[in-house]
């Protein structure tokens, strides 16, 4: 079966420049929301299904962090993510990779490691803070 070469799509064109302007992980409503600024008639369905072709051909990455939506992200270089629980952002990790826990998770196991999906959660410096003053307010 020949690979199927990929239509030209100004609509894709534009949410793969939004996203790469982007270091917080949208989701498909906040491209949406984006995009109808240029392109009045789209719908969310097109956005959705033109993050779906991107993040299967490898130009973005989906990341499925347990909070119920789909995030993108333009960086596709190995990178790990931190998920808020108070407010909900994406935050990437500047960190060493740690893709050793493969042979870890390995020892024991009979069947075949391929890879892991890492993401770190708790509250970013933003709620710690905040939270740490609501705490202060209680107690003061």
């Amino acid at each position: 079966m020949a690979a199927q070469i990929l239509k030209h799509s100004r609509q894709r064109d534009a949410i793969y420049a939004f996203l790469m302007t982007r270091k917080d992980h949208p989701t498909a409503d906040v491209v949406y929301s984006h995009l109808r600024k240029d392109f009045p008639n789209i719908s969310l369905g097109t956005v959705y299904r033109n993050l779906t072709l991107l993040s299967e051909i490898g130009q973005i990455r989906r990341l499925r962090l347990g909070d119920g939506v789909d995030h993108f992200d333009a960086d596709i270089t190995p990178h790990y993510h931190f998920l808020c629980s108070r407010c909900g952002s994406v935050i990437d990790l500047k960190m060493d990779n740690i893709d050793y826990i493969n042979q870890l998770a390995d020892v024991g196991f009979d069947g075949q490691i391929a890879g892991n999906i890492t993401y770190f959660y708790g509250l970013c410096g933003k709620c710690t803070k905040e939270a740490g003053e609501d705490a202060c307010d209680r107690t003061g």
